[in-house]
């Protein structure tokens, strides 16, 4: 397996301690979960065929030394300054700003890579950390919220109508959406599509809501298990994949990047493995906002899925924090520019530092906007609280039977399923739904296009 960037930039900060240079034994304890002996004595042979290390002495004797080119600054590296006036306002690190210089060169001045699984063999949960205890603390600072302590997804379904259109507008943006966030608003509250926008884009959108509507019907049992994540796949890539097969499932075939020197992996079996590596490892974290992290970077960098990778990592990277009651992250004024860069270094060099920089700016602009938001909202209805499933299973119930007897079959399913102090006002808010109902909502109640037209038709008919 090649040397990833993240181990050459580590041995290379060792050597430069030791100028007159160390044995790989030595090399080998001195580094961060070292793997096996054989493997970093291959490492330096690569290190040594590029000039960027210089052997002396034999056997047990031989010592490796930085070369005077890739000493003091590496020249992977090495770009002017004048390439960050694009930052966009966001304070980069130095190594987030190394990160931009590499990954904005062309294509041909950076080095193919391929997946490797050191990257993520090598965080172990509770031991590695992408976030230190003092960015986690500030996180946590700025995103609790006055549901702390209360039921998984209670915030999350208090701020649910500013949150679907946020959410699905900001994420889909970075996918190169042509929407507005208006345009989203329209759709998702009214069913409007954009004119003169393409059909793909309205389709990306109304999958956000779906997915994000998943999560917090279900936040009790979401998790980073494979269902979840499959079902959110399932969920995003509805209708836009060239294969409808390939929806909901890991990938059996190999995927290019555009624009990167990045390889993915091309074994399915690997794959799979490393899929469910990921997943166990981000159930076994313990901070919220470090599980978050850990699933924006190594989602994408495997790329378990044919297409939908980065939107299945942003809705997965809010699954802690809509459980936790945490604000949520929404990528809004997020640059795709910078976000691209930051997915980038990941994937060509390991490296999550830029990713890191905009991940903690990001949060601390959505933390920010969903105080105001939460302030400037009415609280929830108590009643749609209580009854959500309730009211999710009678209105599904309505429109897929196509009923004639649609008062009756609310009365009954109140008397058998709704406390009798509720009963009147839950059926006085079934009929107040269902005259709401449009194509924009129906991902709430798990409805197909085809069925809530048939309902129509079929109401219609009754009238006429």
């Amino acid at each position: 397996m090649h040397i990833s960037a993240q181990r050459h930039e580590e041995i290379r900060q060792l050597l430069l301690q030791y100028p007159d240079g160390l044995t790989s034994t030595a090399i080998s304890a001195a580094l961060r979960n070292p793997p096996h002996q054989r493997t970093v004595q291959r490492w330096l042979s690569e290190l040594v065929a590029i000039g960027a290390v210089a052997v002396s002495g034999r056997a047990r004797a031989t010592v490796y030394q930085l070369t005077a080119l890739f000493g003091p600054q590496p020249t992977l590296l090495a770009e002017p300054s004048a390439l960050f006036d694009a930052t966009d306002g966001i304070p980069l690190s130095e190594q987030g700003r190394e990160i931009c210089a590499y990954v904005r060169r062309p294509r041909t001045g950076r080095t193919p890579i391929g997946y490797d699984r050191n990257f993520l063999d090598d965080y172990v949960p509770s031991l590695s950390w992408y976030l230190s205890e003092a960015t986690r603390r500030h996180l946590r600072a700025i995103g609790e919220t006055d549901a702390f302590g209360r039921p998984a997804g209670t915030h999350g379904r208090a701020i649910l109508n500013r949150l679907l259109i946020d959410l699905s507008w900001a994420s889909s943006r970075l996918e190169g959406n042509t929407y507005s966030r208006l345009d989203t608003k329209e759709l998702i509250e009214f069913g409007r599509h954009a004119e003169g926008k393409d059909a793909q884009d309205a389709q990306m959108i109304l999958n956000h809501k779906a997915a994000i509507e998943l999560l917090l019907d279900e936040a009790d049992a979401v998790g980073f298990d494979a269902q979840t994540v499959l079902s959110l796949h399932g969920l995003l890539s509805e209708n836009l994949m060239p294969d409808p097969d390939a929806s909901g499932r890991l990938r059996f075939r190999p995927v290019q990047i555009s624009g990167s020197v990045f390889i993915p992996l091309a074994m399915p079996q690997v794959i799979e493995e490393c899929f469910h590596s990921i997943l166990n490892k981000a159930a076994a974290i313990t901070d919220p906002f470090e599980q978050a992290f850990f699933v924006l970077v190594q989602l994408p960098c495997l790329q378990p899925f044919e297409d939908v990778n980065k939107r299945v990592s942003r809705l997965g990277a809010n699954i802690p924090l809509l459980k936790n009651n945490l604000s949520p992250l929404t990528f809004i004024d997020v640059p795709d520019r910078t976000y691209v860069d930051a997915i980038l270094g990941v994937y060509e060099m390991n490296r999550i530092e830029l990713l890191r920089d905009l991940f903690v700016w990001a949060y601390e602009r959505s933390a920010k906007e969903y105080v105001a938001v939460r302030k400037s909202l009415a609280d929830p209805d108590p009643l749609r609280l209580r009854y959500r499933q309730e009211l999710r299973e009678i209105v599904a119930d309505i429109v897929r039977s196509r009923r004639q007897d649609v008062l009756e079959a609310m009365e009954r399913f109140a008397h058998e399923r709704i406390k009798a102090r509720d009963r009147e006002a839950f059926v006085e808010m079934v009929q107040d739904e269902l005259k709401r109902l449009h194509p924009g909502t129906l991902a709430r109640y798990r409805l197909r296009l085809s069925e809530f037209e048939a309902w129509r038709e079929a109401r219609k008919a009754l009238m006429s």
